[in-house]
């Protein structure tokens, strides 16, 4: 099979952990017999100094050209620091995902039997716990009306959505629960937010198609402490683009390491596949930045954009491998720690052997 992927570098240790994804991604392709072609591309910071712009057409033409993508990170603290900036690192990731179509934002939240003691929770909590969120990424507050007026005195946003948009996030919430444990838990704001009573609304007329998934409604707030006080409740989480942002955060935080959790963004046109992380530019160019996370978002890639399930198993396969012999990076280290660039070799030598 021809595998045509768009490599996203972006922001700090962006370049180092894609470095270590690439590794797997042409283990795998050798030992199953694809063709890979790849091309790098810019976007973020390193977009900006280089050409003004976070996502360049260049780079926006080879995603669309591509049958997925494969994106590090973007952040740079030079532009965090600096509240007048108008051009941000950030926007290149809200113009990708506009250009893209990328609607939905799957987050696995899995956690791992040797990083329990790691977990902010009580190993009683969060053993076992296996939940997906769902997050819409094209519409509400960050992509509606915003600005200011009263000279500057009063700034406003705008949370708006189309019916469209939450029938088909909510679509995909069903297909996800339904391959799993069949339960799917609507996130809004109902009893406050004129938006959030469309969301519930829609999922109300929608739930009687899926009759054998339990479909519930749950309060964010509520949701926020339900993700800390009962993990394990819940199955595939579907929600708005800003609850979504917040909650994802909160739930990857119970896993003992942000540095294994890996996403999808699922696109019209080519979808995305990125650790949740971060640039974490503290770290950058240190060989020291945990590559698990990427590497799973590369079996993401396989499971989802290529159909190969077998070669995404390769990967998790080998990276689970990869943990029970302890050879992980010093975030998650309990004996010796490794560098980024060995992991990512331990990795890829082991699919090769299997």
């Amino acid at each position: 099979m021809k595998l045509k992927i768009a490599i996203l570098p972006g922001d700090g240790i962006g370049p180092e952990i894609t470095e270590q994804a690439m590794k797997t991604v042409k283990a795998l392709a050798k030992k199953f017999n694809h063709e890979l072609e790849y091309e790098y591309a810019l976007t973020g910071a390193i977009a900006i100094d280089k050409v003004g712009n976070p996502y360049p057409d260049e780079t926006h033409e080879l995603c669309m050209n591509s049958d997925a993508v494969l994106f590090g990170a973007i952040g740079d603290p030079r532009f965090d620091n600096n509240p007048k900036a108008t051009v941000r690192p950030e926007q290149g990731l809200l113009a990708m995902r506009k250009k893209l179509g990328l609607y939905a934002n799957i987050r696995p939240v899995e956690t791992f039997e040797q990083l329990l003691h790691k977990s902010p929770l009580r190993r009683e909590l969060v053993e076992g716990a296996d939940f997906v969120c769902i997050r819409e990424l094209t519409g509400g507050i960050y992509f509606g009306e915003k600005g200011r007026k009263d000279n500057g005195n009063t700034a406003f946003d705008t949370n708006t959505y189309t019916r469209e948009e939450i029938e088909r996030i909510l679509k995909l919430g069903y297909e996800f629960a339904a391959q799993r444990r069949k339960k799917l838990t609507v996130v809004d704001k109902a009893n406050v937010l004129e938006s959030s009573r469309l969301w519930r609304e829609v999922a109300q007329k929608m739930a009687p198609r899926y009759p054998d998934i339990q479909t519930e409604y749950m309060f964010v707030d509520n949701a926020a402490m339900q993700i800390i006080q009962w993990p394990k409740n819940f199955d595939v989480m579907v929600t708005e683009n800003m609850f979504g942002d917040i909650l994802t955060d909160e739930a990857s935080v119970i896993t003992g390491s942000l540095g294994l959790l890996p996403s999808a963004s699922i696109g019209i046109h080519t979808s995305v596949f990125e650790p949740i992380h971060g640039s974490y530019p503290q770290a950058a160019g240190k060989d020291i930045a945990n590559p698990i996370a990427t590497i799973l978002s590369a079996a993401m890639m396989f499971e989802t954009a290529f159909n190969l399930p077998d070669e995404g198993k390769a990967i998790r396969d080998a990276v689970a491998a990869s943990m029970d012999e302890g050879f992980v990076t010093e975030d998650i280290a309990q004996g010796p720690a490794y560098k980024t660039s060995q992991v990512g070799d331990w990795i890829a030598h082991y699919i090769e052997k299997i």
